[in-house]
């Protein structure tokens, strides 16, 4: 019983340490594609399991694949959003999935959709607990409403990027469309929370 103690102990005193370095993954990527054909979506509600259709509500059909843990949207017209896959393989993956359970009513999609990026989210930390009300009087591009919601918004306008930030030096990233420009506006920001330090 003691020993085990001890090592949970050990462990907690490790992450402790690991915060100081910046870090950031990718938790979801958010596609969209077109299967150039028409979807008969009340067949595929009525046929295929994990679906949802509400036309009243929405117009749209709702398909949630297990593995890779992602839902895809898919309109009648063969447009399709997909969201939570963590990588490009993963929203191939999950396309090709999508075009599998087609199969079964009868709709043959010859050749994979091109992919197109529209946001990708990432998480992560800076590496250093931050001064929330300093950042939004000295940053521009900011909004901060601590009665509402514990985080502070910081916009990186020309690259298209949104922040969360937290006081622990977590965050949040959104807006970019690949893994290079998530690196890229990482380092931006860190650059300027340093010059408000």
């Amino acid at each position: 019983m003691f020993s085990l103690v001890k090592k949970t102990k050990k462990k907690s005193v490790k992450k402790v340490k690991q915060t100081g370095k910046k870090s950031i993954e990718i938790v979801n990527i958010v596609v969209s594609a077109a299967l150039g054909k028409e979807i008969p979506l009340e067949k595929m509600a009525a046929t295929l399991p994990n679906t949802e259709y509400n036309p009243e509500q929405f117009p749209g059909l709702v398909i949630r694949i297990k593995e890779p843990k992602t839902s895809a949207l898919i309109f009648s017209s063969g447009k399709i959003v997909c969201t939570g896959a963590r990588t490009i393989d993963k929203v191939h993956e999950s396309i090709r999935k999508i075009m599998k359970s087609l199969e079964k009513i009868n709709i043959k999609i010859k050749e994979e959709p091109e992919i197109h990026i529209q946001n990708i989210v990432a998480s992560g930390a800076v590496g250093m607990d931050l001064n929330l009300n300093v950042l939004a009087m000295k940053l521009e591009n900011t909004e901060y409403e601590p009665e509402q919601f514990p985080g502070l918004v910081y916009k990186l306008p020309e690259h298209r990027a949104t922040f969360l930030l937290f006081s622990n030096g977590k965050i949040v990233c959104t807006g970019t469309k690949s893994e290079e420009a998530v690196h890229k506006v990482l380092d931006i920001l860190i650059e300027n929370l340093k010059k408000v330090r």
